[in-house]
């Protein structure tokens, strides 16, 4: 416990360290926007697959960009609310608390959508939502899109009541799964793939929301529009160049991560349907 205390005390530092090479490499002396990446694993696995994400885009596009990670889920969409970063990979910038900052959606994985699931190991006795009435279900934390809102919003209307407990991230939450310490746990379909494989551990879908489009990356309205043109073009480009896409393959084999691997361009036209959901949502956070 001591060892796991100690690593999330000095994890940020880690980051730190691990994405401050990428500042000045794409323009020696010119600004580094910063890219905030919402919390669903550690904070060192988010560096190890993203900083050479983005110091491929920093050195293509002639925009320095310089990874950012929050404490915690909470703290990032917090972080948005207040138009702290410059470029997100977040779907947090959807909620009403947050929408009015005015992030504009420039590009999303290639990947197929996501959805929310609700699910228990394969061995479990529970086969419906009502089995779980009353009962723990892990979350990754209030702020998670697919992970707690949307889920969440199903039980409500169901009328199942379970006791949540918030475990910081997605992965987190799946570990509180695979340790038996909950019957079940709302996630992302798709982090909950990549984990299953890279853990080896089997797990059985007993709810699954309508899809979403995987988490987009977006612009806070300040940044210049040739920078955000810029980027956009490096990151839809990124699978088609050989080094690119040999950075992309990398960074998936990571998390165990299914291809297709890239972005394409996207715009908020895309985005409606986790609008619509929260105009309609009974879940409040």
């Amino acid at each position: 416990m001591q060892i796991r205390a100690a690593l999330r005390r000095f994890a940020p530092l880690v980051v730190a360290a691990l994405a401050a090479p990428l500042a000045g490499r794409a323009d020696e002396g010119a600004k580094a926007y910063s890219f905030g990446v919402v919390n669903q694993r550690s904070p060192v696995l988010h560096a190890q697959c993203w900083n050479p994400i983005l110091r491929y885009v920093s050195q293509k596009s002639g925009v320095a960009l310089q990874l950012k990670l929050a404490k915690t889920a909470p703290d990032h969409s917090a972080m948005i609310g207040r138009g702290e970063f410059d470029f997100i990979y977040s779907n947090h910038n959807f909620t009403p608390a947050n929408e009015h900052v005015g992030y504009r959606v420039i590009a999303r994985p290639a990947a197929a959508a996501i959805t929310g699931q609700i699910v228990v190991p394969d061995g479990s006795a529970v086969k419906t939502l009502s089995d779980l009435d009353g009962k723990e279900v892990a979350f990754p934390s209030r702020a998670a899109f697919v992970g707690y809102y949307v889920p969440m919003d199903a039980l409500l209307r169901a009328g199942i009541h379970v006791q949540p407990l918030f475990a910081g991230n997605q992965e987190g939450a799946m570990g509180q799964l695979k340790s038996g310490r909950v019957p079940a746990v709302a996630v992302n379909s798709r982090v909950m793939r990549d984990y299953g494989e890279r853990e080896r551990f089997a797990y059985r879908v007993i709810w699954s929301s309508e899809p979403f489009l995987n988490i987009p990356i977006s612009a806070h309205p300040s940044v210049p529009p040739d920078k955000v043109r810029a980027v956009r073009a490096a990151l839809v480009g990124m699978a088609q160049d050989a080094e690119g896409a040999k950075i992309l393959a990398a960074s998936a084999e990571l998390i165990k991560q299914e291809p297709p691997h890239g972005f394409v361009a996207a715009d908020d036209r895309d985005f409606e349907n986790y609008r619509r959901f929260f105009r309609n949502a009974l879940v409040k956070n």
